[in-house]
Parts: structure tokens; C-alpha cells; sequence
């Protein structure tokens, strides 16, 4: 039942691109923060975190604001392999900010709540955000290129007017966990029909004509995982059988007394396994061999989950695998040596907030715990 919330999410990301929920919030972040230095990164980073909050997906994020945002910031004069590499960064935020489908994964293969990975993800997700906004800030006051025009108040509020709509979807999906009213895989079907009725009937750009199309990408990408899932339940079962955790575990032991090494020495495994392997064989594969380690050690399940994913998340844009790189350079047609020297402040960025939060714990539990009360 937990792994419905994955096909539901995917077609809620198909029905917010071809409805124009996506475009309506480039143009609110556009609208903000456009004519500051740089601003079109900015307008990328806000969108990217706007976007992470209606769908879980970081490829589906990632080919949208690509391709609404690389040809406007190539003919502003932007560095294109820099800003595929923001756009990039930006994308690996969908991950850890709820609705996560690596969150229902990682929920579904652990045996830990959903509903508190959702909440736990929130506040690592924005620092994510927040950390790249930074490191943009940073490269970008270099560059001699002309901000957009300023935009009135008139302008602005119309923009945000149209993107409410849009907005209020992670409200109603976070806020409707919170209260009870539904679980995260109810919340994707909600997250799904509202979008769909949001881009047939009031914006009226999601045609019927489009449904089968829309309806098949989000098909075949939900196959693509399942049958990753069912190998990795296999796997699972093998490496249990193997009794390879509590061999992992022996090999641990030099560290099981102190509870921050141990999560330094497994976020480090994370990264390695990550740079090899993509998100959802990583975090199968991977998460029956770590979590009787973790469990044994006294470390949170769900604080250990968000710190697993967002490093699962981090592999998208590192090569060779470096799936989410790959889509942004097919999108904006560079090659992956100037996406990678691109993309490089920015990971740095992210690794810099995995590193915090391996370092302070509370910064994650503390805010799910709050908002669970």
C-alpha cells in the first residue's frame, strides 16, 4: 500500500508540467527575486524548492526548470555549464523535501514511519536550498551580466495570484498528514487529482488529448522502479541470508561507541556507493545492510533516513552515474565534463549541510518532533 504514493506522485509531476504549474512558479520566483544579480539563479533556487514540495521526483524537477530556465539564462549571458550545474543542484532538493518517493522507498524497505521522514525532511531540504543559494551568490558576483527588469507591485502580486493555486498544494498535502486526515499514499492521490483539476479546469492548459501520454511516462516510470524494488527485495532477503549485516556490523564495531563517527564513516560509504550506483538501487540495496547497524547503535531511524536519502540524493549530480546531470545536460546540450565543472560549488554546498547535519542532529529532530506535537 505505501509504494501506491509512487505512480500517484510521478503522475502528479506529469499533470504539473503539461498543466503549467511548473511555468507559473518560475514566474513567481521570476517576478521576486529576477532582478537581483544573478537573479535568474535565484529564480532557480526558489523555483527548485517550490517545485520539491509538489513532486518527489529530482528528474522530473530537473527537466522542467531546464528547460524553462537554460535558454532565458544563456541569452542573459549566464555561464551555461554554471547554470546547469545550479539547475542540477537544484533538482536533488525534490528528494528530501516532501512528498519524497525516495523517503516512501526507504519508509517501505526499513520499516519506518512515512509520515516522519515527510515532516524530518522539511527543514534539511530548505537548508539544501539556502546552501546552494549561497555558494550562487557567491560565483556569480563575478559575472558582469545585466539582472531582468525590476517588476512592479502589480506585477507581482498578479504573478503570485496565479501560482497560488500551485502553492497550496504542499499545504494541503504536509498540513493533511499532520492532522490525520490522510496517509502519504492517499496524499499522492489528493497531490495527483488536484493537480490534474487544477491544470484542466482552472488554468485549462492540461488538455484530454494529453492524458494517455501523461499517463504512460509516469506508467513506465513507476515500472522502471517497481521492478528495481521486487530485485532488491530479493537481494534483501539473500544479503540477510548471507548474514552479511552482521558481518558489516563486526567491521563497524571500532566505531559503535561513538554514535557521530559511525554516521561519518557510513555517510562517507553512502557517498562512494553513490557515485557508482543510482538513487533507487542505492537506497534498496543498501538500507537492509545499514539499518540493523543503525538500529544496534542507538541511532534515530528516521533522523538516520533523511541524512541516507539526502546523500542517496547528492550521488544524482556526482559522475559517472550522475543521472540528474545527465538529464541536464541533454536538456541544455552541453557535455558532462562542463555540467560537472559547473555543478561543482554547488555540490560542495551540499555536502557542506550533509556534514552539518551529521554534526547537529537536532537541527533534524527537533523540527519533526515540534511539528508532530
Amino acid at each position: 500500500f505505501p509504494l501506491l504514493a509512487v505512480p500517484f506522485f510521478l503522475l502528479a509531476g506529469e499533470f504539473m508540467n503539461a498543466g503549467g504549474l511548473s511555468r507559473r512558479i518560475v514566474l513567481l520566483a521570476m517576478s521576486w527575486v529576477g532582478h537581483f544579480r544573478g537573479g535568474l539563479g535565484y529564480v532557480a533556487v526558489m523555483a527548485a524548492i517550490i517545485m520539491a514540495s509538489l513532486s518527489g521526483s529530482a528528474v522530473a524537477d530537473t527537466a522542467a526548470l531546464a528547460a524553462l530556465l537554460i535558454p532565458m539564462m544563456r541569452s542573459a549571458g549566464y555561464d551555461v555549464g554554471r547554470s546547469a550545474g545550479l539547475i542540477a543542484a537544484g533538482g536533488i532538493i525534490a528528494p528530501v523535501i516532501p512528498p519524497s518517493i525516495g523517503f516512501i522507498i526507504f519508509g517501505v524497505a526499513a520499516n519506518v514511519s512515512i509520515t516522519k521522514l515527510f515532516l524530518a525532511g522539511i527543514v534539511p531540504g530548505i537548508l539544501m536550498g539556502a546552501a546552494i543559494g549561497i555558494a550562487w551568490w557567491w560565483v556569480a558576483k563575478r559575472d558582469n551580466v545585466q539582472p531582468a527588469p525590476r517588476m512592479d507591485m502589480r506585477q507581482r502580486l498578479q504573478a503570485t495570484r496565479e501560482g497560488l493555486l500551485a502553492l497550496a498544494l504542499p499545504v494541503i498535502i504536509i498540513g493533511g498528514m499532520k492532522m490525520g486526515v490522510f496517509t502519504p499514499t492517499e496524499a499522492a492521490v489528493v497531490a495527483a487529482v488536484y493537480s490534474f483539476a487544477v491544470g484542466a479546469f482552472i488554468y485549462r492548459e492540461l488538455k484530454f488529448s494529453l492524458l494517455y501520454r501523461l499517463i504512460l511516462a509516469a506508467g513506465k516510470t513507476t515500472a522502471v522502479i517497481m521492478f528495481l524494488v521486487a530485485a532488491a527485495m530479493v537481494s534483501a532477503w539473500l544479503i540477510t541470508v548471507a548474514n552479511i549485516p552482521a558481518e558489516v556490523a563486526r567491521l563497524m564495531e571500532p566505531f559503535m561507541g561513538n554514535k557521530m563517527l559511525l554516521m561519518v564513516v557510513l555517510m562517507l560509504l553512502v557517498v562512494v556507493v553513490g557515485t557508482a550506483l543510482d538513487f533507487t538501487p542505492t537506497v534498496l540495496i543498501l538500507t537492509p545492510v545499514l539499518m540493523p547497524l543503525v538500529k544496534q547503535a542507538g541511532i534515530d531511524p528516521v533522523y538516520f533516513g533523511v541524512l541516507f536519502i539526502m546523500n542517496n540524493a547528492i550521488g544524482l549530480i556526482t559522475p559517472p552515474v550522475g543521472t540528474v546531470l545527465n538529464v541536464v545536460c541533454g536538456v541544455a546540450r552541453i557535455n558532462m565534463d562542463s555540467a560537472f565543472r559547473g555543478v561543482l560549488p554547488f555540490l560542495y554546498a551540499q555536502l557542506a549541510v550533509l556534514a552539518l547535519l551529521v554534526a547537529f542532529p537536532p537541527i533534524v529532530l527537533v523540527p519533526m518532533k515540534w511539528m508532530l506535537s
